[in-house]
């Protein structure tokens, strides 16, 4: 059995595509919430964590995760979200906390620019309007332990897409 993934983008799908309202948004999230909630309650302590996955959209976080899934069992859960602001994580902290999983906070930094860039050669409703990433963009406020995350930590985007372009340089 392989790791569970929330992220409300999922909960915003219907048979016609992904369909983004505030109120279907909200429900999204409080579907995810519900559903993150009792993952956790039937998670084992001592051998299940969460990956709070968080920072601007097209920064990577998704990929990320792919890359972790592959190597990740079902004791593992990820919640793939901007979260841009501490008080947008205290929510899934807390529902961790409160089952006793450990939470390990992954920022994924990347430069608005690059946010951006990627952003626009996505297609369909996976296109997230730039006033959206640049809205996130301005409320990012870096993870910290006192938070409640067991552990941190800081993957750049933008100097991982620079080594990426060198190697596709190289001869």
């Amino acid at each position: 059995m392989s790791a569970r993934i929330f992220n409300p983008d999922a909960y915003l799908q219907t048979p016609q595509g992904r369909i983004y309202t505030s109120e279907r948004n909200a429900q999204a999230w409080e579907q995810l919430y519900r559903d993150l909630a009792a993952a956790l309650k039937h998670a084992d302590p001592a051998r299940s964590r969460l990956y709070l996955v968080m920072g601007l959209q097209g920064g990577g976080k998704t990929h990320w995760i792919a890359q972790q899934e592959a190597r990740s069992d079902s004791n593992v859960l990820f919640l793939d979200a901007a979260l841009p602001a501490r008080r947008h994580r205290q929510r899934a902290i807390g529902l961790a906390r409160e089952h006793g999983i450990p939470v390990i906070g992954v920022w994924v930094q990347v430069t608005l620019e690059l946010a951006l860039s990627r952003n626009a050669r996505r297609t369909g409703d996976e296109l997230v309007p730039e006033a959206a990433i640049r809205s996130v963009f301005s409320m990012l406020e870096p993870p910290c332990t006192e938070e409640g995350f067991t552990d941190l930590m800081m993957m750049d985007a933008t100097a991982a897409q620079a080594d990426a372009a060198a190697r596709t340089a190289q001869p």
